[in-house]
């Protein structure tokens, strides 16, 4: 696009001016189509139909993962509606593409991984499956794409039985994804190519629509080191620019970026305004969004699992749509845009964004309903095994507090389990936030019964099925790795370690970065921690490697291999509760706070 010769400011008062008189489509701004004389240039209409981060949820997710807030007309409270499932998102998709000629369904990453085990007991097979029936077109890989490697990504994506499991069903192959998965950013150390296409071009009516690709650049840091063995990820906004450029000279001008990284907004609301110039919205996609090339008309994001559609100034400071859904299905977004056939760009002021609930209340799809039964009937034998009780909600990523319930829980079953002598002699047990999935559910999701916890219950807990290991660390570590809860890496979105029964300390947050732990509160069964003494300390192989942005971990030594966490997680369910003295839900007194924070993972 030439050089208009317009000044920022002039360029910013013409878009006010032309989108408050309804102009919109005659702006002179670059990477903006421009209309020539009195004639509005001839357009086509395109929608966009997006998600992220689905995890394999195709049964509606149990507890608060299964609901999405909103204002209610009538009371004006936020209400949290039950949403999400396979079923009713594809009844939603089909709907919402009524009456569009011109309709593309993208995603921006984590359409699989920590799934629940339906999904996950068959490496995300048929949540691959699903997206097919879905009518997905293209995605960006996300982190949780590389949880079993980029062979095993590399599977889903061009089909083949699993090397290890074989077929599932005899004389039934996985035929792999009809859609595209994007990773512009991640590439062979060898080679240094991408290890899948950085872009995927279509064309809508005549015109040529790119989509860029790429997960977020500290994916290594979130990710198992042998699950991203042999690849480097770069920056996100260098490769994207880099790829844009490469686009336009090959006479590709409607350009959008599916991004798996994302944004913090200030309202859990689904539908909340993110205000002049994206100002109610923080987090790392902010500052990504104001560096990408204004050639790049919209951008899908994803990651922080939050709900917003909201603008954010480009380089040139003019606004472009930047849009999340949540996650597991239970929103979707649309993005209408409208192309300019003489240009081939995306008029940037037609571009409109708005967030949709997947309401449980929507007719299910059938082909849906037959995918689950299918894999329901394969998995039954295994997901249904009851493993304990509990005598009410314990909560683990439906709680927004620092120390959650399920948290302890976990903790406390791994100590349990590796605290043996020949087990490991654990004397303190870390669980890693994140790594909490779903909570424990009261309520029977099946024929199990209120109260009873079975296995698929446990697995979509705890999905990743780590190996455990137990380290030696000096008490001076231990306070090291406390304080890189909230410095370092985390920072800007403390990642706050669940511990088990008898470590407490006190977590200020009056203070900043690593002075927020009062270091002489750190205490082990009552006596203060001795820096100089060497404690035994178990935690997943994840988080045991330096993982989340925990390095002291990694320099423990005496590492001893012991079983996997949801085998742990299992036995201890079943040595602890019973049906007439269920597990209770754990009194959250680990950990004391002083100050207000919000939880981040």
């Amino acid at each position: 696009m030439p050089n208009t010769g317009l000044s920022g400011r002039y360029r910013r008062a013409t878009y006010a001016v032309a989108a408050a008189a309804g102009l919109l489509g005659t702006v002179l701004v670059p990477g903006v189509a421009q209309a020539h004389g009195h004639h509005q240039p001839k357009v086509v209409d395109l929608q966009l139909l997006a998600i992220n981060d689905f995890h394999g949820n195709l049964e509606p997710p149990a507890g608060s993962s299964g609901t999405i807030k909103e204002i209610d007309p009538v009371t004006k409270q936020t209400v949290s509606t039950p949403a999400g499932g396979i079923e009713y998102l594809a009844t939603a998709l089909r709907q919402a593409r009524k009456g569009h000629d011109n309709s593309l369904t993208v995603a921006a990453g984590d359409i699989v991984g920590a799934s629940p085990l339906m999904s996950g007991l068959f490496h995300d097979e048929p949540t691959v499956e699903a997206m097919n029936k879905l009518g997905l077109d293209v995605t960006s890989v996300g982190n949780h794409e590389f949880d079993e490697g980029a062979k095993e990504l590399l599977r889903l994506q061009n089909g083949g039985c699993h090397p290890t499991d074989g077929c599932y069903t005899k004389g039934r192959k996985f035929k792999g994804a009809d859609f595209e998965y994007l990773a512009a950013n991640v590439t062979d150390e060898k080679t240094g190519k991408p290890i899948l296409d950085p872009y995927w071009v279509t064309k809508v009516d005549g015109v040529k629509v790119g989509f860029i690709g790429v997960t977020l650049e500290g994916t290594p840091n979130i990710v198992t080191a042998e699950g991203v063995k042999g690849l480097k990820f770069g920056n996100e906004v260098t490769t994207i620019n880099k790829y844009a450029a490469e686009l336009k000279r090959k006479g590709v001008d409607s350009i959008v970026a599916l991004i798996h990284e994302g944004g913090y907004p200030a309202s859990p609301v689904y539908d909340f305004d993110c205000g002049a110039g994206g100002s109610g919205v923080s987090g790392p996609i902010v500052d990504i969004a104001k560096k990408i090339d204004p050639a790049v008309g919209a951008i899908v994001t994803g990651h922080t699992h939050n709900a917003y559609a909201c603008s954010i100034p480009d380089p040139n400071g003019v606004p472009r749509s930047v849009t999340s859904a949540a996650s597991f299905g239970r929103l979707y977004t649309e993005i209408d845009l409208k192309l300019d056939k003489r240009s081939g760009e995306i008029i940037r002021p037609s571009v409109t964004a708005a967030n949709h609930v997947v309401r449980q209340s929507l007719p299910k799809a059938e082909d849906m309903t037959k995918l689950i039964a299918y894999y329901n009937k394969l998995a039954a034998p295994i997901a249904n095994r009851p493993l304990g009780f509990i005598g009410a909600d314990i909560n683990g990523r439906g709680s927004l507090d620092f120390e959650k319930p399920l948290g302890d829980v976990i903790a406390d079953a791994q100590l349990a389990g590796l605290a043996p002598k020949d087990k490991g002699g654990a004397q303190i047990a870390f669980m890693n936030p994140g790594g909490i999935r779903s909570d424990l559910v009261y309520k029977a999701s099946g024929a199990e019964g209120d109260g009873v916890v079975t296995y698929g219950e446990a697995f979509t807990v705890q999905p990743f099925t780590n190996m455990m290991q137990v380290k030696t660390l000096t008490g001076a570590q231990l306070v090291q790795l406390l304080q890189q809860q909230v410095s370092g890496l985390n920072e800007a979105s403390p990642k706050i370690l669940q511990n088990s029964a008898g470590f407490s300390y006190t977590l200020d947050l009056t203070k900043a970065g690593a002075a927020r732990i009062v270091v002489d509160s750190v205490k082990l069964n009552g006596a203060p921690i001795d820096p100089a003494a060497s404690y035994r300390v178990a935690a997943n192989e994840f988080l045991a490697g330096g993982g989340d942005g925990f390095p002291a971990f990694a320099a423990g030594t005496d590492k001893l291999v012991g079983v996997s966490d949801l085998d742990l997680f299992a036995a201890y369910l079943g040595a602890n509760s019973k049906a007439g003295a269920p597990l209770p839900v754990p009194a959250q007194d680990r950990i004391k706070i002083i100050g207000n924070g919000q939880d981040q993972d």
